[in-house]
């Protein structure tokens, strides 16, 4: 096993229901630490800048408006499998179709909204991570 990074994202419908607590409280009590953390507003530009990655999809514009609608809340998760642990903690996509207990399931509204937002693997993590925060950032 090898101790990992990741970017977690709690999105704005979950900090406007002040679940920011319960949500970092999930990762912490499966063994993950907050190595960073900020409350911040991405602007629309900022937010097609991070999703650039989808700009081709249809999704991509209500994406990108969702995210710069109010406060995000980004972490930098560490642990052992920090990514894996993170993906399963968060729950599919969709949170009709995530499993009981995991914080989309629970916490999720619908896919877009669907209250986290968690990398998908190390070379993902590595550059989400430097989007959002500077090394001398994280602890």
């Amino acid at each position: 096993m090898s101790v990992e990074k990741t970017l977690s994202i709690i999105k704005p419908d979950a900090v406007s229901r002040n679940l920011i607590g319960e949500i970092l409280g999930r990762f912490e009590a499966a063994g993950l630490r907050v190595a960073a953390g900020k409350l911040l507003r991405l602007t629309p530009e900022r937010a097609q800048a991070f999703y650039a990655v989808h700009k081709e999809r249809p999704f991509f514009a209500s994406l990108c408006a969702y995210m710069s609608s109010g406060p995000i809340f980004v972490s930098v998760l560490q642990g052992e499998n920090a990514i894996m642990k993170n993906r399963e903690i968060m729950g599919a996509t969709d949170p009709a179709k995530a499993a009981p207990g995991t914080i989309r399931k629970d916490c999720g509204k619908d896919v877009e909204q669907n209250a986290v937002h968690g990398s998908d693997g190390p070379e993902t993590a590595g550059s989400e991570i430097a989007f959002f925060f500077r090394p001398d950032e994280i602890f």
